[in-house]
């Protein structure tokens, strides 16, 4: 792929030399040749003013003196005919060259110079420049100069050298950047795709059912491109297919780990309810202990179950594929699960209130499914706020959105704890004991599995609210 880059990036920076060089010279070599016209021209407009003054009465010697001191001074042919066509002055012409009899002919019938061709360093080393000797109304000869273009065609030679020489300069730069360039790029390129094949390496095969069920599109197959970024673009694809195979074997581990041990668990929890009459008194408190560890054993699977439920795949197409009847009125839902916990807010020590807001603010979400995720901040604010604390449900409404907040003036979380609560088995530093660290996990991931987002903000000057953001129906 360096070679081909490489190749590219030359072709591009040739392409530009040349089109900087290649109107450069033809605009230096029509410079030059205008110049050389207009000089030569000035001299036979000189010469034909003599011969004109010549023919009206003047001494002819004047002119051919003068010719003949410009044929030896600059080695440039001059000839000078009247309105005959018989030779005036003569400073050293071929009067055989078809070429100079032409152009006496086309100057004494007073035709437009013909255009003169662009010179270059390979081109003739003479050019001709006829003037006609007289007026427009009467010709009374001709002025025609042999001029030699080997000073001009020397000095287009020598520019169009030093602009090839600034050309070549300019594309070993070019190269030598272009080099630089390519080596940047792809190094990275090149450890990326030998990273991701090593870990590709280390990943299990998918299994069948997830290659059909996914029907991955090749980003190679799609856009194509060179050989090198195909071989990344398979890895990537192998490796996403692989992740995501292994992230649903993991959930499904997780569910089918958490389904089958609650069964054991509930016989457990049978065998203990019948044995404890049976329990004497000074082990009371130890069969008490050992119960009350298999009923958190008991909602810790449960919430395991929850959480891999919440954020299979099939929550998400069900979210996305859901019923036009999927959906309620938050308003009624937050005032059915103020009439769930108040009580358990009072027997807390703690004041639950339901903050005036709208009439009814309809959502994308099953009211099941928002009450559930409700449950988690209020029976977290109930644990862990603490005695006297006040705890306020609110709902807002913005285009397209419903927003349901939980707030209370409790001890409030750590700020740098606050992103980590909705992690997996986590639980903050002010905490009481119990739970499991998996009900705002839970909670998230309904909510994401609705479209909507569960974010945890702390309170000034104490306290924690839990934003509840969810898609409303019309938005669906």
């Amino acid at each position: 792929m360096r070679r081909r880059l490489l190749i590219a990036l030359t072709v591009f920076a040739a392409i530009a030399v040349l089109a900087f060089a290649v109107p450069l010279s033809l605009t230096v070599a029509t410079s030059r040749t205008q110049q050389l016209v207009l000089a030569r021209s000035g001299d036979a407009d000189r010469f034909a003013t003599l011969a004109a003054a010549a023919s009206a009465g003047g001494d002819s010697r004047a002119l051919s003196d003068e010719v003949g001191r410009y044929h030896e001074l600059y080695g440039e042919n001059v000839l000078v005919v009247d309105a005959r066509g018989t030779t005036t002055a003569n400073g050293g012409a071929n009067l055989d060259d078809p070429g100079i009899g032409a152009a006496v002919a086309a100057a004494r019938r007073n035709q437009r110079p013909q255009a003169v061709d662009q010179l270059t360093p390979w081109g003739a080393p003479t050019m001709l420049v006829a003037r006609p000797v007289g007026t427009g109304v009467q010709v009374g000869g001709a002025v025609v100069i042999e001029a030699s273009t080997a000073r001009a065609r020397a000095d287009i030679a020598r520019t169009w050298a030093l602009i090839v020489l600034g050309g070549a300069v300019a594309m070993a730069l070019f190269t030598l950047l272009a080099l630089t360039l390519s080596r940047w790029v792809l190094r990275p390129l090149a450890a990326l795709s030998h990273s991701v094949a090593e870990l590709t390496a280390t990943l299990p095969k998918p299994r069948a059912e997830t290659i059909a069920a996914k029907h991955p599109v090749s980003i190679a197959r799609h856009h194509g491109g060179p050989p090198e970024m195909r071989a990344v673009a398979e890895s990537f694809d192998a490796m996403a297919l692989a992740v995501a195979d292994s992230v649903d074997a993991q959930r499904q581990l997780v569910a089918d780990t958490a389904h089958a041990m609650r069964n054991p668990l509930a016989a457990l929890m049978i065998r203990l309810d019948s044995l404890e009459n049976a329990i004497p008194g000074n082990a009371a408190s130890t069969f008490r202990s050992a119960s009350a560890e298999v009923e958190r054993l008991t909602a810790l699977l449960d919430g395991l179950l929850a959480l891999a439920s919440a954020e299979t795949p099939d929550a998400f197409d069900l979210a996305e594929l859901g019923e036009a009847d999927d959906h309620c009125d938050a308003v009624q839902v937050v005032a059915d699960r103020f009439d769930a916990w108040h009580s358990a807010f009072e027997a807390a020590g703690q004041e639950l209130h339901v903050s005036p807001s709208i009439e009814h603010a309809d959502v994308a979400v099953p009211a099941d499914v928002l009450a559930q995720i409700l449950d988690v901040p209020l029976s977290n604010s109930s644990r862990y706020a603490g005695p006297g604390t006040r705890t306020v449900l609110t709902v807002a409404v913005e285009p397209g959105w419903v927003t349901l907040t939980v707030q209370d003036n409790g001890t409030g979380v750590p700020s740098d704890e606050l992103d980590r609560l909705t992690t997996r088995f986590f639980r903050g530093s002010t905490a009481v004991s119990g739970g499991s660290g998996l009900g705002l996990p839970i909670a998230a991931a309904l909510a994401q599995a609705r479209g909507g987002t569960l974010t945890v903000a702390s309170i000034d000057p104490h306290g924690l609210a839990v934003h509840i953001r969810i898609p409303a129906a019309e938005a669906v």
